[in-house]
């Protein structure tokens, strides 16, 4: 369990789309809003469209004093970088999102950002700089990126929070499938608790504060991991 008064890094997988809700964008404003109250450290796949520049510039804060580590293969970095252009991307995305094409603009009013060369060193970077773990609405990539979180601490490379924060029922398929999993003997019930759900941004920061990692995760030696992940 965390101390109440930690600053921590949070890691937070989700879109670089809006999704078809308004409350998957509200509710992403408001965690960052909290991060930045509790002087969290967001750490996020970088750019500035869809749901990850809604969480990266509400931490950053109206004053910009917010703290936010984006890191970003090269490749996904778009040429058009001012803001004018941020704003007319997002416009498009938001009305369709077959207008997404994989690129992002990047600026500082979305925090510092770090650009690697792949997304394995992308992957590598974020796990390391983070304390804890939260999955909001996406699609293959952030789907890939906590299912690996979530095996890391099966495998006992790592005992950090993970949190899926399941706005407006998103996860409830995903949920089905772990309980599904369990059912069938493929996850064990302590296992399963390595995956904790929140509802609401509030709920969020509770989790993180209050996660216990489960007894009964794999105890295997990962020497040269835990170099890195703990």
């Amino acid at each position: 369990m965390l101390k109440t008064n930690e600053r921590l890094s949070v890691c937070v997988y989700c879109g670089s789309s809006f999704g078809n809700r308004d409350d998957y964008s509200n509710n992403a404003e408001a965690l960052g809003e909290l991060f930045h109250q509790l002087k969290w450290r967001l750490v996020y796949g970088g750019g500035s469209t869809g749901l990850m520049g809604c969480i990266a510039k509400a931490t950053m804060g109206p004053q910009l004093d917010g703290n936010v580590l984006g890191i970003i293969p090269d490749a996904l970095i778009s040429k058009e970088r001012d803001q004018g252009n941020v704003d007319e991307l997002n416009k498009k995305i938001k009305n369709n999102v077959e207008n997404h094409k994989g690129s992002t603009p990047i600026s500082s009013e979305y925090g510092e950002t770090i650009v690697v060369r792949d997304m394995h060193t992308r992957k590598r970077l974020m796990a390391n700089e983070s304390d804890s773990f939260v999955a909001m609405p996406g699609g293959f990539g952030t789907l890939e990126e906590i299912m690996e979180c979530i095996t890391w601490s099966q495998l006992g490379i790592h005992s950090k929070p993970i949190i899926l924060f399941n706005m407006d029922g998103f996860y409830d398929s995903l949920l089905l499938f772990l309980k599904h999993s369990i059912d069938q003997g493929f996850i064990s019930e302590t296992n399963g608790n390595i995956v904790q759900v929140a509802t609401t941004p509030e709920e969020v920061i509770e989790k993180i504060k209050n996660y216990n990692p489960p007894e009964g995760r794999f105890n295997l030696n990962w020497s040269d991991e835990h170099d890195h992940q703990n």
